[in-house]
């Protein structure tokens, strides 16, 4: 009941997020207010929500427990409809950590972190291994932590929507194909709307820009950047919008296969093979 009283204003909290994410600055409001090839899109108040709806489906199964989570055969919480990772004190680890800068986003936007939260030393992760969390699950700090993660939900979707925003120059300063590769984002930003601006929200939260080298198995890597590299490896590619939706969705495929193939035997990625891939289903409308 409570969620479904609630979808309205979160409706409209996530529009008013992305209106001001996508017409930031004066020369990037007359780029988008175009609607043109080189432009993202508007999303209007309905396909706000449903890209909201989606990610926190795909990560959470729009599960409130799974807001606060720490997956088996990983040393780090995931937190948040979109999953993101923290890391404790002196951790370092080739995932590219986001929570931190989550927190730093609530604070630009003027909201109140919970205190316990608030006062952490570099707000780092203060559980030491996963069943630490596991026990401290129905305790009050991640009680508090799960109930201020759920009615924020329009801030996250902000903050992942800006993150895909601000992944297009790192994609073309890592690429020697930087002008296909800003070609092909736009088209696919512009395709079948809301898919395509869903597709590359959901793939950079899901998968990262795939510009950080630590993000990598055997020299390859799984991010955005190599996807879209998949598809200009693999032309032709398709100016029908649901067949370019498609091949993406492919690319992420056969890249995630990638990353399975030269993953560590011991962290057995294959187990995911299938949540993966289908997750990639839902870029096709």
């Amino acid at each position: 009941m409570m969620i479904k009283s609630k979808s309205r204003r979160w409706a409209r909290s996530v529009l008013n997020a992305a209106l001001v994410i996508f017409f930031y600055g004066c020369a990037a409001s007359e780029l988008y207010a175009q609607n043109g090839p080189d432009s993202l899109p508007q999303l209007s108040e309905s396909e706000a929500e449903w890209v909201a709806d989606q990610i926190f489906n795909n990560e959470c199964a729009r599960r409130m427990d799974c807001l606060t989570s720490w997956n088996a055969g990983e040393d780090f919480p995931s937190l948040g409809i979109g999953h993101f990772i923290w890391y404790r004190e002196g951790q370092q680890e080739r995932f590219v950590e986001s929570f931190p800068q989550l927190l730093a986003y609530y604070v630009s936007r003027g909201e109140q972190l919970p205190a316990w939260l608030a006062g952490l030393p570099g707000w780092e992760s203060p559980w030491s291994d996963r069943q630490t969390f596991l026990e401290a699950r129905q305790g009050a700090q991640l009680s508090e932590l799960r109930a201020f993660l759920y009615d924020t939900r329009a801030t996250q979707t902000a903050f992942i929507m800006q993150r895909m925003e601000e992944s297009l120059p790192k994609l073309m300063q890592a690429s020697d194909r930087p002008e296909a590769v800003q070609d092909l984002f736009y088209r696919i930003a512009n395709t079948s709307s809301p898919y395509g601006m869903y597709t590359l929200i959901d793939y950079v939260n899901f998968k990262g820009e795939g510009t950080a080298l630590s993000e990598r198995y055997q020299g390859e890597g799984w991010g955005l950047l190599q996807v879209l590299e998949f598809m200009l490896d693999n032309p032709p590619i398709l100016d029908d919008e649901s067949a370019l939706l498609e091949q993406f969705a492919a690319a992420a495929r056969a890249v995630l296969a990638r990353r399975i193939a030269n993953a560590p035997a011991e962290r057995n990625e294959s187990r995911w093979r299938d949540g993966w891939n289908n997750r990639t289903f839902t870029y096709v409308p």
